[in-house]
Parts: structure tokens; C-alpha cells; sequence
């Protein structure tokens, strides 16, 4: 794995089998900073907040179920991506009849890039809340992919009560890297993500998600990571995907997870290796990182209301490589939380 860099605008966090993604044009130069020119399977709305002395936006899409059931899932992207991904996911809630809130973070997708931001998971989930209570949702079953597994711990473990169920899908974070990697300042992680192309981000997906294997669906979910770094606004980009990578390394809530109280349910992919900061650990510690066979499992055990879904020979993204298994696991455990 080539350092930072290519985990960080490629794939620390993927994905949900995204079936209307914009498809790879050679015509498009790039994209800018809000991804104004990449579409989204829904409508996408801002909501605007006032955070750390600014005015910023942050964007989502909030669909409606035809026969609605009177419940909505709140969904929580990963590192290296933001709602559009979910579109699949979102067509299998709706179509049982949920609701479902798809906000991309401060940093993320079509939100704001701020300059100067202290970014927390806390201040994430505040922000999160801040939108949801503007729509006036007061419960949501929250799922988190990757980082978004992270912010969801996060967002359990602050509203307990607006938290009516957790479900993560191969969430980062489940062993503290910074106890076992050396650290990279922020200044380090922006020079190494301001080299991402195109092909860098390929190739970390093809060999840390899909075991050395790539398929012509999956380039539509490098599209908006690879359009960014062809255009202007890449350092904008970049240096806030720099920020929040600091923000994963140094913020672990697996310290926390016996404090949750929603029930939760893992879906883990037992091929996954993710592991944040590998490049920077002894070779010794470094084999030893990311080994989600055994994290899930230490992870169901932390949690007391917890649940366990193994996906054999599947990585990263359950989402993408076996759907089917991921969606019956997924809407079992909503229909009955």
C-alpha cells in the first residue's frame, strides 16, 4: 500500500453497490470542490448551518417511501465517498417502506470545504443532529460504512435517545492505530494526498477492497475521488480530506463501545484489511493490522446489544460484492429494531 494518500481519496471507506453513479466521460475535465457537475441519484438539498464562527453548508438527500412505515434510517458515508453511494441501499429502505436521511459531511461530497475546521466525530454528529432535528426526525436507526461506522458510534453514543438502532457495515476504527503506527502531521497527509490520480486510486481499491480484482462497475465509484484531482479546487479538496484523516487516526470510540445502548448489528466482510497507518507501522506490527476475522469478533464482544454478520471471502464493501447477503442482514435487523 503507497502511504496516505491513496487510502485517503480512494478507499478507506466504499461503498453500496451504486447502480446509477455517473459513468466515467472523458469529456469532464474534473470536478469542483462541490461536486456541482456530478449527479446524485436523488435531489440533494443544503442545510445551513453556523459551525466554529462560519456559515457552511451541508448537503443531503432526504427520500420518501411510496408506503411509508413510519420509521427512517439515517446513513452514514465513509471516508472516501459521500451519499451518492448509498443509492442502492436507499432503493432497498425505501422500497420496505423507510425513510432515509443521506447528509455528506462537512469536507464531504457536495458539502462545504472549509479552510479552517476543527474536525471532531462529536462535532460531526452535533452538525448531523443539527440537521436531522431541522427536519423534525427525532429517532433514526443510523448505519455507518467505514468511517461512517465511526461517526455512527459517535452519534450512538452521544443521543442515545434519537439513536433507535446502530448497524455498522466493515467500520474503521476498531483498533487504536495510533498506539501502533508512528503519526503523520496534517501538513505530511495533505503532500502525499495532493498526488492522487486517477490510477492511484484504482489501484489501492483494486488491492485493498477487492483482493487484486477489478470490474468495469466499479471505476463509476472512483469517479468524483478521480474527477477532483483534476481540477483547481483539488487542494481544497485535499487538504480537507488531510483534516479528517487526522481526525480518524487520533479519535478511536472503540474505548467507548461498551457504553452503546442501541442494538447494534456488524456486517463484516472478513477479507477487509483497512488499516490506517500500515505504511507507517514496523513491518512486525504492520502484519498484524486490519485483521477484521478477528476485530469483528472482539467488536461484537464490546458491544453488549450486538449482533454479528460474518461475509465470507468478501472485503471493504459488502455493498459492492455481495449485496444480496448485505441487504438481508441489513433490512432483517431494521424491520425488527
Amino acid at each position: 500500500m503507497r502511504a496516505f494518500s491513496i487510502s485517503i481519496l480512494a478507499s478507506m471507506a466504499l461503498l453500496t453497490g451504486c447502480a446509477g453513479a455517473p459513468k466515467p466521460s472523458e469529456a469532464v475535465a474534473g470536478f469542483d470542490a462541490r461536486l456541482t457537475q456530478f449527479s446524485y441519484p436523488f435531489p440533494v438539498k443544503q442545510f445551513t448551518l453556523q459551525s466554529q464562527n462560519q456559515s457552511l453548508e451541508m448537503a443531503y438527500m432526504d427520500i420518501a417511501a411510496e408506503n411509508p412505515n413510519g420509521k427512517t434510517v439515517l446513513l452514514l458515508h465513509g471516508k472516501n465517498f459521500s451519499g451518492f453511494y448509498w443509492e442502492k441501499t436507499i432503493r432497498s429502505l425505501t422500497a420496505r417502506g423507510f425513510r432515509v436521511i443521506v447528509p455528506d459531511q462537512i469536507g464531504f461530497g457536495k458539502s462545504s470545504k472549509p479552510e479552517r475546521y476543527q474536525f471532531s466525530f462529536q462535532g460531526l454528529s452535533r452538525n448531523t443532529k443539527d440537521l436531522l432535528d431541522s427536519l423534525q426526525i427525532g429517532k433514526v436507526a443510523v448505519v455507518g460504512h467505514s468511517m461512517g461506522g465511526m461517526l455512527a458510534s459517535r452519534f450512538a453514543l452521544m443521543y442515545p435517545e434519537a439513536t433507535s438502532s446502530l448497524t455498522l457495515v466493515n467500520p474503521i476504527g476498531l483498533e487504536d492505530w495510533k498506539t501502533m503506527a508512528s503519526y503523520k502531521s496534517i501538513d505530511e497527509i495533505y503532500r502525499q494526498e495532493l498526488k492522487a490520480t486517477r490510477d492511484s486510486i484504482r489501484e489501492y481499491q483494486k488491492m485493498a477492497y477487492y483482493d487484486g480484482q477489478w470490474k468495469p462497475e466499479y471505476e463509476a465509484m472512483i469517479e468524483a475521488a478521480a474527477g477532483w484531482t483534476t481540477h483547481p479546487d483539488f487542494p481544497k479538496v485535499a487538504w480537507n480530506s488531510a483534516l479528517t484523516a487526522e481526525m480518524i487516526f487520533t479519535q478511536p470510540v472503540m474505548y467507548e463501545f461498551a457504553r452503546i445502548k442501541a442494538p447494534t448489528l456488524l456486517i463484516i466482510g472478513l477479507r477487509d484489511k483497512t488499516a490506517i497507518g500500515r505504511a507507517w507501522a514496523a513491518p512486525e506490527v504492520a502484519a498484524k493490522m486490519g485483521d477484521y476475522t478477528r476485530l469483528g469478533k472482539q467488536t461484537a464482544r464490546a458491544i453488549p446489544k450486538s449482533r454479528l454478520v460474518e461475509l465470507r471471502g468478501v472485503g471493504h464493501m459488502p455493498q459492492v460484492e455481495a449485496y444480496s447477503q448485505y441487504e438481508k442482514a441489513l433490512l432483517d435487523f431494521l424491520v425488527k429494531n
